[in-house]
């Protein structure tokens, strides 16, 4: 006898998708050797490992400011003063907040106000910030001489366990 199969529904499997990306970033910065969170990059220049979680953060409130002029914001971090804590925990207040939007556009017309593309295109521009700057904290981690665990360098693959 055949048992009933769940209808694929699409909305819930996206969102599914950023709440995994979530995660993943931070299971990364619980994994990233405290001696190489404020490291400066070998030449001087750029962002630290501190500044590059910051700047996801801060870039999600800049969209969701353009989306919704009037909306409580989670507060901005500021890469120089903060902490890993402070990172998880904003970073989960901006995904939290970008999946009401998310969820909202793609349950209705598909627009992102701002964000001409629609919403498939982007959570795809999203996703693909937060995997450009997880890579560049896992090699600006080695280039300081505290990599990331190589377990958690490949913990930052495991979608279907985190």
């Amino acid at each position: 006898m055949a048992t009933a199969q769940t209808a694929f529904e699409p909305v819930d499997a996206l969102l599914r998708a950023w709440a995994t990306n979530n995660r993943i970033d931070v299971y990364l910065i619980g994994n990233v050797p405290e001696e190489a969170w404020r490291a400066k990059p070998p030449n001087g220049k750029g962002r630290d490992i501190a500044s590059m979680f910051a700047h996801m953060h801060n870039v999600r409130l800049m969209w969701l400011k353009s989306v919704d002029k009037n909306a409580a914001l989670p507060l901005k971090l500021e890469g120089e003063t903060c902490s890993k804590e402070d990172a998880v925990s904003a970073l989960r207040e901006s995904a939290a907040a970008l999946d009401a939007v998310l969820r909202k556009a793609l349950s209705g017309d598909g627009r992102i106000p701002g964000f001409k593309p629609g919403a498939g295109s982007f959570l795809a521009y999203l996703l693909a910030h937060d995997a450009h700057h997880r890579g560049q904290v896992c090699m600006l981690a080695r280039q300081v001489g505290h990599p990331v665990s190589k377990s958690a360098g490949f913990g930052i693959w495991e979608w279907g366990t985190r």
